[in-house]
């Protein structure tokens, strides 16, 4: 979350932020409970200093009744002084729920806008969209016809928006989760397999909204547990509570996990098939740095991300984020759209990874910090995140994009050694 001084100090920034991200949060109502909160800290602190005062003085008193005074006098100041802490701490648990629904601050290039039909593009990868010499089949029917996704059956066990994967592609999707960790691991991450459960107050803390009407996640009931959406959770997770020394800093992790989540309200063609479904496999990658690292760490995450779709030889493009599309502990967003064929009318670009810098927001909330050495008191963090492979859509892209007029799709020449295979279908 944002730090309270720095809302109070920069509340015009603060509200302009708001309204560029289409959120409504009353600010001025914390700016007004901040007096009230400031008033009875005063109060309570008066009101113990002065029986602290009294308290000095029950040893000078005359006699028995004096005595006796003076220490009504200081239960009484003593009454008021929780009185006066209680009604603080009432106003601080206030002003704490709306503060932590302000958003954090965007950064001053993220463009403008309500949704994602205000994002910029930046760059495109290596590949440009390819042209067809025969009518290219979307993944789900390249999967039907191949034996390669059965939708029917995840329904059956499961319900809508689960499914099966089969046979070849499979090997598929575990080569890539192969490959893209060892890719990672060579750029310096330290690879985990992360649990695919975690407490309520960690999803809070990274910025998800763990129950009620709004959530995104699977809330297990009668326990403080959710099933996780990203592992982005879990490795923010990793190090909640704790304070790190600057020389470890940056920390960089990679964690494979399932992802599960409600898709509430998703449908159309655009949402067909494995685009968006209600569990899923993803490397996800997670940083702690210092504060003037992270802009430039954030920069070499998403080039990561770019390095892994142009050796899958995927065509894709590099969006900046539009503050309306922002999540709230996003400083700054990249997203990696992929070209898929099989998307809308004629091929669609398709958002596989995106990768964010949350400055000290998430590291506030969960309370990780940094020490310097030789110094004097602790920092927080600044943690960012970026999705390696989102094997789901990855498949997608790889299927769309690599199939052949027969229906066979050729494997990326990087898959080719662990799959064993230059080519899968029938």
């Amino acid at each position: 979350m944002l730090d309270r001084k720095f809302i109070v100090a920069n509340a015009e920034a603060v509200k302009q932020n708001c309204a560029n991200r289409g959120v409504q949060v009353d600010v001025d109502r914390l700016l007004e409970l901040e007096n009230h909160r400031k008033t009875k800290l005063a109060e309570s602190e008066e009101f113990n200093r002065r029986a602290n005062e009294v308290s000095k003085t029950i040893g000078q008193a005359k006699d028995n009744a004096e005595r006796e005074a003076r220490k009504e006098e200081g239960r009484q100041l003593r009454e008021q002084k929780d009185h006066a802490q209680a009604k603080h701490d009432k106003i601080a648990a206030e002003i704490a729920e709306i503060q932590s629904a302000i958003p954090n601050m965007a950064h001053a290039d993220a463009p403008i806008g309500k949704d994602d039909k205000a994002n910029l593009e930046l760059s495109r990868g290596k590949y440009e969209p390819g042209q067809f010499d025969f009518q290219p089949l979307d993944h789900v029917e390249l999967g039907q016809k191949n034996d390669w996704i059965d939708f029917e059956g995840g329904a059956r066990t499961t319900g809508a928006g689960f499914y099966f994967l089969k046979n070849d592609l499979v090997l598929l999707d575990l080569a890539l989760q192969q490959w893209t960790t060892k890719f990672l691991v060579d750029k310096g991450f330290t690879p985990t397999i992360t649990p695919d459960l975690a407490l309520d107050s960690i999803l809070e803390g990274i910025g998800f909204m763990p129950r009620g009407p709004e959530t995104q996640v699977y809330a297990i009931e009668n326990s403080d547990l959710c099933l996780i959406g990203t592992a982005e959770i879990t490795l923010g997770g990793l190090y909640s509570g704790q304070i790190l020394a600057d020389t470890d800093l940056p920390i960089k992790l990679c964690g494979i996990s399932h992802c599960y989540r409600t898709e509430a309200g998703a449908a159309g063609r655009a949402s067909r098939g494995l685009y968006r479904v209600h569990q899923f496999t993803k490397v996800e990658m997670f940083a702690f740095c210092l504060p003037e690292h992270s802009d430039a760490l954030h920069d070499e995450l998403r080039d990561i991300e770019c390095e892994i779709f142009d050796a899958l030889e995927i065509p894709f493009r590099v969006v900046d984020t539009a503050t309306g599309d922002l999540g709230g502990p996003a400083y700054r967003k990249f997203d990696l759209e992929a070209w898929m064929p099989g998307r809308g009318d004629g091929g669609e670009f398709g958002e596989v990874t995106s990768t964010s810098n949350c400055t000290d927001y998430q590291a506030r909330r969960l309370n990780v910090r940094y020490k310097k050495q030789g110094a004097k008191g602790t920092h927080f963090v600044h943690t960012l995140n970026g999705t390696a492979i989102a094997l789901s859509r990855a498949l997608i892209s790889i299927l769309e994009n690599h199939q052949n007029a027969d229906g066979t799709v050729n494997v990326p020449a990087v898959l080719q050694p662990i799959l064993g295979k230059q080519k899968i279908g029938s």
